[in-house]
Protein backbone atom coordinates (compact mmCIF):
# COMPACT_ATOMS: atom_id res chain seq x y z
CA UNK A 1 0.00 0.00 0.00
CA UNK A 2 0.93 3.64 -0.39
CA UNK A 3 -0.05 5.34 2.86
CA UNK A 4 0.07 9.09 3.51
CA UNK A 5 0.46 10.67 6.96
CA UNK A 6 0.61 14.29 8.10
CA UNK A 7 2.15 15.54 11.33
CA UNK A 8 3.62 18.97 12.00
CA UNK A 9 6.01 18.06 14.83
CA UNK A 10 9.57 16.82 14.40
CA UNK A 11 9.77 13.03 14.10
CA UNK A 12 11.11 10.96 15.68
CA UNK A 13 10.33 12.73 18.93
CA UNK A 14 13.48 13.83 20.74
CA UNK A 15 12.00 14.51 24.17
CA UNK A 16 8.41 14.52 25.45
CA UNK A 17 5.76 12.94 23.27
CA UNK A 18 2.90 10.47 23.36
CA UNK A 19 0.70 10.35 20.28
CA UNK A 20 3.64 11.46 18.14
CA UNK A 21 5.72 8.49 19.22
CA UNK A 22 2.96 6.00 18.42
CA UNK A 23 2.40 7.57 15.01
CA UNK A 24 6.10 7.32 14.19
CA UNK A 25 6.40 3.72 15.42
CA UNK A 26 3.41 2.76 13.26
CA UNK A 27 4.91 4.42 10.18
CA UNK A 28 8.23 2.70 10.84
CA UNK A 29 6.52 -0.67 11.22
CA UNK A 30 4.61 -0.19 7.97
CA UNK A 31 7.79 0.70 6.10
CA UNK A 32 9.59 -2.34 7.52
CA UNK A 33 6.84 -4.51 6.03
CA UNK A 34 7.38 -3.08 2.56
CA UNK A 35 4.60 -0.51 2.44
CA UNK A 36 5.27 2.88 0.84
CA UNK A 37 4.98 5.44 3.61
CA UNK A 38 4.82 9.18 2.94
CA UNK A 39 4.94 11.79 5.69
CA UNK A 40 3.90 15.38 5.07
CA UNK A 41 5.71 16.87 8.01
CA UNK A 42 8.27 19.13 9.59
CA UNK A 43 11.32 19.54 7.33
CA UNK A 44 13.53 18.89 10.36
CA UNK A 45 12.13 15.36 10.72
CA UNK A 46 14.70 12.60 10.16
CA UNK A 47 12.69 9.67 8.87
CA UNK A 48 14.41 8.66 5.62
CA UNK A 49 16.64 6.11 7.36
CA UNK A 50 13.48 4.25 8.41
CA UNK A 51 12.19 4.00 4.86
CA UNK A 52 9.74 6.89 5.19
CA UNK A 53 9.54 9.56 2.47
CA UNK A 54 9.38 13.08 3.89
CA UNK A 55 7.55 15.87 2.06
CA UNK A 56 7.50 19.21 3.90
CA UNK A 57 3.99 20.27 4.86
CA UNK A 58 3.13 23.33 2.72
CA UNK A 59 3.22 26.71 4.43
CA UNK A 60 -0.40 27.18 3.43
CA UNK A 61 -2.11 24.06 4.73
CA UNK A 62 -4.94 24.63 2.26
CA UNK A 63 -2.50 23.36 -0.39
CA UNK A 64 -2.07 19.98 1.38
CA UNK A 65 -4.96 18.09 -0.28
CA UNK A 66 -3.71 18.97 -3.75
CA UNK A 67 -0.26 17.52 -2.97
CA UNK A 68 -1.50 14.09 -1.87
CA UNK A 69 -0.35 11.59 -4.52
CA UNK A 70 -3.30 10.50 -6.64
CA UNK A 71 -2.10 6.89 -6.54
CA UNK A 72 -2.05 6.79 -2.73
CA UNK A 73 -4.26 4.10 -1.21
CA UNK A 74 -5.20 5.88 1.98
CA UNK A 75 -4.51 8.96 4.14
CA UNK A 76 -4.08 8.38 7.90
CA UNK A 77 -4.59 11.45 10.12
CA UNK A 78 -4.75 12.00 13.89
CA UNK A 79 -7.07 15.01 13.95
CA UNK A 80 -10.62 15.84 12.89
CA UNK A 81 -10.12 16.69 9.22
CA UNK A 82 -10.85 15.16 5.82
CA UNK A 83 -8.73 16.49 2.93
CA UNK A 84 -10.60 17.39 -0.24
CA UNK A 85 -9.18 14.69 -2.50
CA UNK A 86 -10.22 11.35 -3.97
CA UNK A 87 -7.97 9.31 -1.69
CA UNK A 88 -9.95 7.82 1.26
CA UNK A 89 -9.04 9.01 4.76
CA UNK A 90 -8.91 7.29 8.13
CA UNK A 91 -8.95 9.51 11.22
CA UNK A 92 -7.53 8.18 14.50
CA UNK A 93 -8.98 10.25 17.33
CA UNK A 94 -6.87 10.32 20.49
CA UNK A 95 -8.85 12.99 22.33
CA UNK A 96 -12.43 13.44 23.51
CA UNK A 97 -14.80 15.41 21.33
CA UNK A 98 -16.74 18.44 22.46
CA UNK A 99 -20.52 18.52 22.78
CA UNK A 100 -21.98 18.72 19.26
CA UNK A 101 -18.66 18.02 17.52
CA UNK A 102 -18.93 15.40 14.77
CA UNK A 103 -16.14 13.16 13.53
CA UNK A 104 -15.64 11.54 10.12
CA UNK A 105 -17.45 8.30 9.34
CA UNK A 106 -14.08 6.51 9.16
CA UNK A 107 -12.91 7.48 12.64
CA UNK A 108 -11.02 5.08 14.92
CA UNK A 109 -10.89 5.54 18.69
CA UNK A 110 -8.31 4.28 21.18
CA UNK A 111 -10.34 2.16 23.61
CA UNK A 112 -13.73 0.49 23.79
CA UNK A 113 -15.04 3.10 26.25
CA UNK A 114 -13.59 5.96 24.20
CA UNK A 115 -15.46 4.67 21.14
CA UNK A 116 -18.65 4.10 23.15
CA UNK A 117 -18.53 7.66 24.47
CA UNK A 118 -18.68 8.83 20.84
CA UNK A 119 -21.36 6.42 19.64
CA UNK A 120 -18.88 4.11 17.92
CA UNK A 121 -17.58 0.57 18.34
CA UNK A 122 -14.42 1.03 16.26
CA UNK A 123 -11.22 1.26 18.28
CA UNK A 124 -7.58 0.17 18.30
CA UNK A 125 -5.57 0.30 21.51
CA UNK A 126 -2.43 2.42 21.55
CA UNK A 127 0.86 0.51 21.66
CA UNK A 128 4.59 0.76 22.29
CA UNK A 129 7.84 0.00 20.54
CA UNK A 130 9.43 -1.96 23.36
CA UNK A 131 12.94 -1.34 22.07
CA UNK A 132 12.56 2.11 23.65
CA UNK A 133 11.49 0.66 27.01
CA UNK A 134 14.33 -1.61 28.15
CA UNK A 135 13.17 -3.91 30.92
CA UNK A 136 15.61 -4.86 33.65
CA UNK A 137 14.28 -7.50 36.07
CA UNK A 138 14.79 -6.57 39.68
CA UNK A 139 13.80 -8.11 43.02
CA UNK A 140 10.34 -7.45 44.37
CA UNK A 141 10.44 -4.82 47.07
CA UNK A 142 8.05 -2.76 49.13
CA UNK A 143 6.33 0.32 47.75
CA UNK A 144 8.46 3.34 48.56
CA UNK A 145 8.68 5.37 45.33
CA UNK A 146 5.64 6.25 43.23
CA UNK A 147 5.37 7.91 39.83
CA UNK A 148 3.05 10.54 38.39
CA UNK A 149 3.52 10.88 34.62
CA UNK A 150 1.12 13.36 33.03
CA UNK A 151 0.52 17.06 32.52
CA UNK A 152 0.30 18.05 36.15
CA UNK A 153 -1.36 21.40 35.53
CA UNK A 154 -4.40 19.70 34.02
CA UNK A 155 -6.75 19.12 36.97
CA UNK A 156 -8.40 16.04 35.41
CA UNK A 157 -5.06 14.19 35.74
CA UNK A 158 -5.43 14.60 39.52
CA UNK A 159 -1.89 15.33 40.66
CA UNK A 160 -3.42 16.88 43.80
CA UNK A 161 -4.66 13.58 45.22
CA UNK A 162 -1.43 11.80 44.30
CA UNK A 163 0.54 14.32 46.35
CA UNK A 164 -1.86 14.15 49.29
CA UNK A 165 -1.87 10.36 49.61
CA UNK A 166 1.91 10.08 49.24
CA UNK A 167 2.57 12.72 51.87
CA UNK A 168 0.08 11.11 54.24
CA UNK A 169 1.59 7.65 53.69
CA UNK A 170 5.13 9.07 53.91
CA UNK A 171 6.04 7.66 50.50
CA UNK A 172 8.04 9.35 47.77
CA UNK A 173 6.35 10.66 44.61
CA UNK A 174 8.27 11.46 41.43
CA UNK A 175 6.33 14.00 39.35
CA UNK A 176 7.28 13.79 35.67
CA UNK A 177 5.15 16.26 33.76
CA UNK A 178 4.77 19.15 36.13
CA UNK A 179 5.76 20.67 39.43
CA UNK A 180 4.41 20.65 42.97
CA UNK A 181 4.25 23.91 44.87
CA UNK A 182 3.64 22.11 48.18
CA UNK A 183 7.12 21.63 49.69
CA UNK A 184 7.76 18.19 51.13
CA UNK A 185 10.73 15.87 51.42
CA UNK A 186 8.53 13.17 49.87
CA UNK A 187 7.59 15.08 46.70
CA UNK A 188 10.10 15.36 43.86
CA UNK A 189 9.24 17.53 40.85
CA UNK A 190 11.08 16.87 37.59
CA UNK A 191 9.08 19.10 35.23
CA UNK A 192 8.30 18.07 31.66
CA UNK A 193 10.65 15.24 30.76
CA UNK A 194 11.11 12.74 27.96
CA UNK A 195 13.59 10.36 26.41
CA UNK A 196 16.32 8.89 28.60
CA UNK A 197 15.49 11.17 31.53
CA UNK A 198 11.92 9.89 31.67
CA UNK A 199 13.06 6.26 31.52
CA UNK A 200 15.60 6.94 34.29
CA UNK A 201 12.88 8.32 36.58
CA UNK A 202 10.56 5.42 35.75
CA UNK A 203 13.24 2.87 36.63
CA UNK A 204 13.52 4.43 40.09
CA UNK A 205 9.77 4.08 40.73
CA UNK A 206 7.95 1.09 42.21
CA UNK A 207 4.38 1.83 41.11
CA UNK A 208 2.42 4.28 38.97
CA UNK A 209 -0.46 6.50 40.14
CA UNK A 210 -3.11 7.48 37.58
CA UNK A 211 -6.31 8.50 39.44
CA UNK A 212 -7.72 10.57 36.58
CA UNK A 213 -10.97 12.45 37.07
CA UNK A 214 -12.30 12.40 33.53
CA UNK A 215 -13.16 9.89 30.81
CA UNK A 216 -9.56 9.06 29.87
CA UNK A 217 -9.45 8.01 26.18
CA UNK A 218 -6.51 5.64 26.73
CA UNK A 219 -3.65 6.77 28.98
CA UNK A 220 -0.40 6.00 27.18
CA UNK A 221 1.52 6.47 30.43
CA UNK A 222 -0.28 3.41 31.83
CA UNK A 223 1.33 1.02 29.36
CA UNK A 224 4.65 2.88 29.58
CA UNK A 225 4.70 2.22 33.33
CA UNK A 226 3.73 -1.41 32.83
CA UNK A 227 6.53 -1.81 30.29
CA UNK A 228 8.95 -1.06 33.13
CA UNK A 229 7.20 -3.60 35.36
CA UNK A 230 5.24 -1.13 37.49
CA UNK A 231 1.75 -1.93 38.79
CA UNK A 232 -0.77 0.84 38.09
CA UNK A 233 -3.28 2.26 40.58
CA UNK A 234 -5.95 4.18 38.72
CA UNK A 235 -9.51 5.49 38.88
CA UNK A 236 -12.60 3.78 37.39
CA UNK A 237 -13.01 6.26 34.54
CA UNK A 238 -12.69 5.95 30.78
CA UNK A 239 -10.40 3.22 29.45
CA UNK A 240 -8.75 2.35 32.77
CA UNK A 241 -10.91 -0.69 33.67
CA UNK A 242 -10.07 -2.11 30.22
CA UNK A 243 -6.31 -1.76 30.75
CA UNK A 244 -5.87 -2.53 34.45
CA UNK A 245 -6.63 -5.95 35.94
CA UNK A 246 -5.78 -7.52 39.28
CA UNK A 247 -2.47 -8.93 38.03
CA UNK A 248 -1.12 -5.54 36.89
CA UNK A 249 -2.68 -3.08 39.30
CA UNK A 250 -5.91 -1.96 40.88
CA UNK A 251 -8.85 0.33 40.20
CA UNK A 252 -9.24 2.67 43.17
CA UNK A 253 -12.69 4.29 43.34
CA UNK A 254 -11.77 7.15 45.66
CA UNK A 255 -8.91 8.80 47.52
CA UNK A 256 -9.27 6.47 50.52
CA UNK A 257 -8.78 3.38 48.33
CA UNK A 258 -5.82 5.02 46.61
CA UNK A 259 -4.24 5.79 50.00
CA UNK A 260 -4.74 2.16 51.04
CA UNK A 261 -2.73 0.94 48.04
CA UNK A 262 0.01 3.55 48.46
CA UNK A 263 0.39 2.87 52.19
CA UNK A 264 0.89 -0.89 51.75
CA UNK A 265 4.34 -2.03 52.74
CA UNK A 266 4.10 -5.24 50.73
CA UNK A 267 4.47 -5.33 46.94
CA UNK A 268 2.70 -8.51 45.83
CA UNK A 269 2.85 -7.78 42.09
CA UNK A 270 5.06 -9.79 39.73
CA UNK A 271 7.02 -7.29 37.65
CA UNK A 272 7.90 -9.90 35.02
CA UNK A 273 4.21 -10.76 34.56
CA UNK A 274 3.33 -7.07 34.18
CA UNK A 275 5.92 -6.70 31.42
CA UNK A 276 4.63 -9.87 29.74
CA UNK A 277 1.04 -8.57 29.89
CA UNK A 278 1.84 -5.30 28.19
CA UNK A 279 4.04 -6.96 25.56
CA UNK A 280 1.26 -9.37 24.62
CA UNK A 281 -1.49 -6.77 24.45
CA UNK A 282 0.04 -3.42 23.51
CA UNK A 283 2.88 -3.98 21.03
CA UNK A 284 3.25 -1.80 17.93
CA UNK A 285 3.17 -4.78 15.55
CA UNK A 286 -0.31 -5.69 16.81
CA UNK A 287 -1.48 -2.09 16.34
CA UNK A 288 -0.18 -2.09 12.76
CA UNK A 289 -1.88 -5.42 12.02
CA UNK A 290 -5.19 -3.97 13.12
CA UNK A 291 -4.80 -0.74 11.17
CA UNK A 292 -3.98 -2.64 7.99
CA UNK A 293 -7.30 -4.49 8.32
CA UNK A 294 -9.15 -1.18 8.61
CA UNK A 295 -7.25 0.29 5.65
CA UNK A 296 -8.40 -2.65 3.54
CA UNK A 297 -12.02 -2.17 4.60
CA UNK A 298 -11.98 1.52 3.71
CA UNK A 299 -10.23 0.93 0.39
CA UNK A 300 -12.90 -1.68 -0.42
CA UNK A 301 -15.56 1.00 0.04
CA UNK A 302 -16.78 0.02 3.51
CA UNK A 303 -17.21 2.53 6.34
CA UNK A 304 -15.97 2.03 9.89
CA UNK A 305 -19.03 3.57 11.55
CA UNK A 306 -22.73 3.62 10.65
CA UNK A 307 -23.03 7.33 11.38
CA UNK A 308 -20.66 10.19 12.14
CA UNK A 309 -19.39 9.70 15.72
CA UNK A 310 -20.13 12.45 18.20
CA UNK A 311 -19.76 12.96 21.98
CA UNK A 312 -22.64 11.08 23.62
CA UNK A 313 -22.57 12.43 27.18
CA UNK A 314 -24.49 15.46 28.37
CA UNK A 315 -21.54 17.10 30.11
CA UNK A 316 -18.29 18.47 28.65
CA UNK A 317 -15.38 15.98 28.55
CA UNK A 318 -13.19 18.18 30.77
CA UNK A 319 -15.74 18.31 33.60
CA UNK A 320 -14.10 17.14 36.83
CA UNK A 321 -15.55 13.78 37.91
CA UNK A 322 -15.89 12.85 41.62
CA UNK A 323 -13.06 11.03 43.40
Amino acid sequence: MKIVFQHSGILPVKKYGGIERILFWHMKELASRGHEVILFGNPKSEVAEFGIELIPTPADFADFPGLIPKDADIVHLTYNYIPDCKVPTLVNMQCNGQIGEKFPINSVFVSKKHAENHGSDCYIYNALDFSEYPYIPRPQKSFENFLFLAKGSWSVKNLKHCIKVCKKAKKHLNIAGGKSYWPSKYIHSHGMVGGDKKIEIMKESDAFLFPVRWHEPFGIAIIEAMALGMPVFGSPYGSLPELINEKVGKICHNKAELFSEVAKAENSYDRDEIRKYVEENFCISKLTDEYLKLYEKIIAGETLNKTEPTWQLDHPPEELLPY
